[in-house]
């Protein structure tokens, strides 16, 4: 009997190459929305038809959802639970920048909180299209080439120094104690700043080089802006597996339980020392 996990997993990996091929033409708008209020790209609804009728015909998948449709997709056999962000940082279309497709497994119906994930990943197409992969405690980071999956480090871990930092929202909607935060950070001079406008690279930059990455509460928008299903719970959990911490600003992200299948929550995520200074910050 498969496990219908790496089933998942495989089937994700493979469609990465179809995904960023299918990018070309579809730059444009869809004159739809999400059911977060967001004008919807071509490739969004593309890459979201695209995962969904393949991940939902799993045996063993019993639902698929997704950040760019509503409603959820039930599947067969009610074994684990799929929640994708089909193409985040899909604004980057336009300029050509990087993008991602974000996933989340969980052993609960959706919703469902972070301590429910079996398993979490990203894939990042960036120069080289790779994937990062956390299962049981282990990150493992691949190439992905012809529908091959090749590892590239296994048992990853965030490095010991903090190098890099992103914040997102605009500075005037910082609550005070995150700008309070931002300024220390700021002032290492051992910190740099990196930030692309697609969440998934920024993050993968605090799991290559360390550091911290957050999209905050703000002064207009207290959740924040990235949904706790698709985005927040599968970064987090991976970042947590790689020896890192997760923060919605008072706890883990892993422990947010949730209300609704498109709920936002404040993230940050990274080392550990740096997540605790911003707890103690944001107090």
């Amino acid at each position: 009997m498969t496990d219908p996990v790496d089933d998942v997993v495989a089937t994700i990996a493979r469609s990465a190459a179809e995904i960023r091929q299918g990018l070309v033409g579809r730059r444009g708008k869809a004159d739809e929305e999400n059911p977060s209020g967001e004008l919807q790209a071509e490739a969004d609804v593309w890459a979201d038809d695209l995962l969904a009728d393949r991940l939902s015909s799993i045996d063993g998948v019993g639902q698929y959802a997704s950040e760019e449709r509503s409603e959820i997709i039930d599947g067969g056999d009610e074994k684990v639970y799929v929640a994708v962000d089909p193409l985040d940082g899909s604004s980057n279309l336009q300029s050509n920048n990087t993008m991602g497709t974000v996933f989340g497994i969980y052993d609960e119906p959706l919703p469902a909180p972070g301590s429910a994930l079996v398993a979490s990943g990203w894939i990042l197409y960036g120069p080289i299209t790779t994937m990062a992969y956390a299962r049981d405690g282990v990150v493992t980071k691949y190439e992905l080439t012809g529908g091959e999956r090749t590892v590239v480090e296994d048992d990853v871990t965030l490095p010991d120094d903090p190098l890099v930092y992103g914040f997102g929202g605009r500075v005037p909607h910082w609550t005070e104690g995150f700008r309070e935060f931002a300024r220390e950070v700021e002032s290492d001079p051992s910190h740099k700043l990196r930030y692309g406008g697609a969440m998934i690279g920024d993050v993968n930059q605090v799991l290559t080089y360390g550091g911290i990455f957050a999209y905050p509460a703000l002064e207009d928008s207290p959740r924040g802006k990235l949904r706790l299903q698709f985005e927040c719970n599968p970064i987090a959990y991976l970042i947590e597996a790689a020896d890192g911490r997760s923060s919605d600003g008072t706890q883990s992200i892993l422990e947010v339980e949730p209300t609704d299948l498109h709920d936002r929550v404040p993230l940050h995520v990274g080392n550990a020392a740096l997540i605790d200074r911003l707890e103690d910050v944001l107090e």
